[in-house]
């Protein structure tokens, strides 16, 4: 029976491929899935618990979320975010960040067209442009993975719809300056494309990055899509919960996409969402300092990999993305570390690195000395392997 082409053109993704070689490689350590160590705050469990008393709480709810939830946003949005949101920009709730990349497709780009991908790029992304039949143009970032704003320049086209922007990024831990957001910014604008910024890893900051959302721009309204996760801030990974703020004339195609696939986000999960949010960002500090002490050791187990491998600094997210110039393949260099030395990383080629080795360190969802055992057997594994 025939499989689509445009699934076909897919890759196939790689958090299940490496969770199947941890599972039948028993007493791996994940260094893999970018997850945090926590779990919801005491107030979202609370609002779960309560769920289902209400015949209301069976029924559908509205396609873009609950108002009391969006209220809530609104509130995160303008104090946080710098974002004002009313006539202009419209927010909605989506199952997560990756949806509301999917609904920003639906509403912006037909096949054939093209979206500009900073490379290394999250492969989520790629793979939700592929599926679509439009094409991901990645732009290499510089040694530091940074963005070269020139090159993204050069790469405009005709069909050109839309640039990304993930800050803090994944895979690679890089946080991008304001200038060069606004840069990205003001080129959209003057182009006539949107700017997609992917804000998941909003929170997480280390060696004094600070994080600024294109969406403040004054002007920006009408050419910028920000996506939000709660994912990672408020330990909601299972629950599925994001938003996204968008220019008030895509709001209707995001609805058809959404209503579509979705009908609404699981009411339940925006309830808990309501709870966390009146908990507050404060919540995720808390336990930053926790990641940060276990970010602390990994560097500290790195720096034994200097002059062996390239460890470009990461000042966001939880993430390392190594490059290791003397092996060539990075699946193969990936599962060997886990079959031969029990530890568990993502290869690059998912995010697109076909001309180097590299692989993503990720660091989130580890206790310390969990931390230090995966990142010595990960450290010792590569000196054996590349002996």
């Amino acid at each position: 029976m025939n499989i689509s082409l445009r699934m076909r053109a897919v890759q196939d993704p790689v958090i299940p491929v490496i969770r199947e070689l941890i599972r039948t490689n028993p007493g791996t350590i994940s260094l893999g899935q970018g997850v945090a160590f926590y779990g919801p705050p005491h107030r979202a469990l609370e609002q779960a618990r309560a769920f289902g008393a209400s015949p209301e709480d069976h029924k559908y709810t509205p396609v873009q979320g609950l108002d009391s939830l969006l209220e809530l946003i609104t509130r995160k949005l303008r104090s946080e975010n710098g974002i004002a949101t009313g006539t202009e920009l419209r927010v909605i709730v989506t199952a997560g960040g990756n949806m509301g990349f999917l609904n920003a497709l639906f509403a912006i780009a037909d096949p054939g067209d093209e979206v500009i991908l900073p490379s290394p790029y999250y492969f989520n992304q790629e793979m939700a442009l592929r599926m679509l039949n439009c094409q991901p143009v990645p732009v290499p970032t510089n040694a530091d993975y940074q963005l070269d704003l020139d090159r993204i320049e050069s790469a405009i086209t005709s069909r050109t719809r839309a640039i990304v922007t993930i800050s803090p990024n994944n895979p690679t831990g890089a946080v991008y300056p304001e200038a060069a957001l606004r840069h990205i910014n003001r080129l959209c604008q003057e182009r006539n494309i949107y700017h997609i910024s992917d804000e998941a890893y909003e929170n997480f900051l280390f060696d004094g990055a600070q994080h600024f959302s294109p969406g403040s721009i004054e002007g920006s309204g009408s050419h910028t899509i920000s996506l939000f996760s709660m994912s990672k801030a408020f330990g909601f990974a299972s629950w599925r919960i994001g938003y996204m703020v968008l220019p008030a004339h895509l709001f209707s195609a995001v609805l058809k996409a959404q209503d579509t696939n979705l009908i609404c986000p699981a009411a339940i999960s925006q309830r808990a969402a309501i709870g966390a949010l009146e908990t507050g960002s404060g919540y995720c500090m808390e336990h930053l300092k926790t990641i940060q002490h276990v970010r602390e050791i990994v560097i500290s187990e790195l720096n034994n990999l200097q002059g062996l491998c390239e460890i470009p600094s990461s000042r966001g997210g939880f993430y390392f993305l190594i490059r290791v110039p003397q092996f060539q393949d990075s699946m193969l260099l990936a599962q060997r570390l886990i079959q031969e030395h029990h530890v568990a990383v993502v290869p690059g080629v998912a995010f697109g690195m076909t001309d180097t080795c590299a692989l993503r360190l990720s660091y989130g969802a580890l206790a310390p000395e969990t931390a230090r055992e995966g990142t010595q057997r990960f450290v010792n594994g590569l000196k054996k392997i590349l002996a």
